[in-house]
């Protein structure tokens, strides 16, 4: 029997509306949560309904050093402006040669937040950037 790979992944790459914005060392908030409203039925004080009702989706944050692909995220960010629309995106996770493990696609995706680097000369950290995405559920994207 083969060895499975236990899906350890070493970084992801983003693409919103097509567009890759280039390949990011960490992806943190990717997830979603059933809310549940509890309903005591009369009569049964043994049993509490738990009926579901909306689906949470949590923001994604994605995170790397400064690269050439900042440029990227530079153009599209001036798109900004012009007006914010709902798009689509896929966050792949790539294993180190670059195969993909899997692929996730999430719809209705607004971009609600960049950060760009602190500039001190007084620390000697690595440049960073982060980028915040809100999403209203996945798509169909296998691995």
């Amino acid at each position: 029997m083969a060895s499975v790979d236990p899906g350890t992944a070493v970084h992801f790459r983003l693409k919103i509306d097509g567009i890759n914005l280039g390949d990011w060392n960490s992806c943190d908030g990717l997830g979603c949560q059933v809310e549940v409203e509890e309903h005591q039925e009369g009569g049964n004080n043994g049993f509490v309904w738990q009926l579901p009702s909306r689906i949470r989706y949590q923001n994604v944050t994605l995170a790397r050093p400064l690269t050439p692909d900042t440029a990227k995220v530079a153009q599209f960010l001036a798109k900004l402006p012009r007006g914010v629309k709902r798009g689509t995106a896929q966050i792949a996770a790539l294993r180190p040669d670059l195969a993909m493990l899997v692929q996730w696609g999430l719809a209705d995706v607004v971009l609600v937040r960049w950060s760009g680097p602190s500039f001190d000369p007084a620390r000697s950290e690595v440049a960073t950037e982060s980028i915040e995405l809100a999403y209203h559920g996945f798509l169909e994207v296998g691995s």
